[in-house]
């Protein structure tokens, strides 16, 4: 109820600002003495059943926060203490850029969704890197995409840079080329093009002294045909798994009127369930359920949550729902959980 007014309040004003405005209360809140410990001590479930070694990683319970929340790396350690089993932060790029023009999120609160056409608005790696070196063990999913103006012929130059800049901060990297965003990446989810890319990033992984896993997020607009695909390659270059799925730029059956489903963009939350969920049953079929894989996607309730992991999921991230119903929706998932 508490969170119910806070949320009906914030929601009164722009989405960008109020991330931005809960982003500085957070980050101030927290510097009061013992607060970490008392929000630590209300939201973190530690259960030995909610521990998951996957892709040779423990995470301590299997619930994360998605990409796109901790965009630079600001709070990730702040963000810990509510529960969450692991932090994804980006999507970063090797050179810092803008965005789109504002505005660029857009709330369906009929719908319990958001469309947001932010376009990989970051600082750069190089900066977010240096904020990484301030981690108090939290593990960190490092999301990479390429800059707007890299030709795709070139994305993979941009992926390496990124992926060498944040080699030694990172626990794993989630190579992006589903965002809706930035204008022809989601081209780069074709056989071709995408194990010319992979292999060059698996390459240069196999390189250093130890590996790192790499796990590729896919769009959910995408065909069985090339679903299989990308898994084709996936499974070819020993990527370790796979991120099902990135915001849909459909728009059927939705509640909220047209001035906001005609925006353009990405559209996340309660609306994309089933897809997500058809997607991650299909990928787990398909390999035997010998490939992890991360389910994201409409996850508003600890009832969402499990039916990822009945799909086929070995971990899960939320976002929106995080957004929609607070912190407390992270304890309820791995209360749920708990076996």
């Amino acid at each position: 109820m508490y969170y119910k007014l806070i949320r009906k309040f914030l929601f009164l004003f722009d989405p960008e600002w109020v991330h931005h405005l809960t982003f500085n209360l957070i980050k101030f809140y927290h510097k009061i003495p013992f607060v970490d410990k008392i929000i630590d001590n209300s939201f973190n479930l530690k259960h030995k059943s909610l521990e998951r070694n996957v892709f040779g990683i423990n995470f301590p319970n299997p619930v994360g926060l998605a990409a796109g929340f901790d965009k630079d790396a600001k709070l990730f350690n702040e963000l810990s203490c509510y529960g969450f089993g692991f932090i994804e932060i980006g999507t970063v790029t090797p050179l810092p850029q803008k965005g789109n023009p504002k505005p660029r999120i857009f709330r369906l609160k009929k719908d319990k969704a958001l469309i947001n056409r932010l376009g990989f608005n970051n600082d750069g790696t190089e900066i977010v890197s240096r904020r990484l070196l301030k981690n108090r063990k939290v593990l960190i999913g490092g999301n990479i995409g390429k800059n707007k103006e890299t030709p795709n012929q070139n994305a993979s130059d941009d992926y390496i840079k990124s992926f060498n800049q944040l080699f030694d901060v990172v626990d794993y990297f989630v190579v992006n080329v589903s965002s809706p965003n930035t204008p022809k990446l989601r081209s780069l989810q074709s056989k071709k093009p995408l194990k010319k890319l992979l292999t060059a990033i698996q390459s240069t992984n196999n390189l250093k002294s130890r590996r790192k896993p790499i796990l590729v997020k896919i769009s959910p607009d995408l065909s069985y045909s090339e679903i299989k695909d990308i898994i084709d390659v996936v499974l070819e270059i020993k990527i370790d798994g796979v991120i099902a799925t990135n915001t849909t730029l459909n728009r059927e059956n939705l509640k909220s009127g047209n001035s906001i489903l005609n925006q353009e963009g990405g559209l996340s939350g309660l609306p994309l369930k089933q897809r997500s969920n058809d997607v991650i049953q299909y990928i787990s079929k398909y390999t035997n359920r010998k490939l992890p894989i991360i389910g994201v996607g409409g996850i508003n309730s600890a009832e969402d949550a499990v039916e990822k992991i009945k799909s086929g999921a070995t971990l899960v991230q939320i976002y929106t729902g995080f957004i929609y119903q607070g912190p407390s929706i992270v304890k309820k998932i791995n209360k749920a959980l708990i076996s």
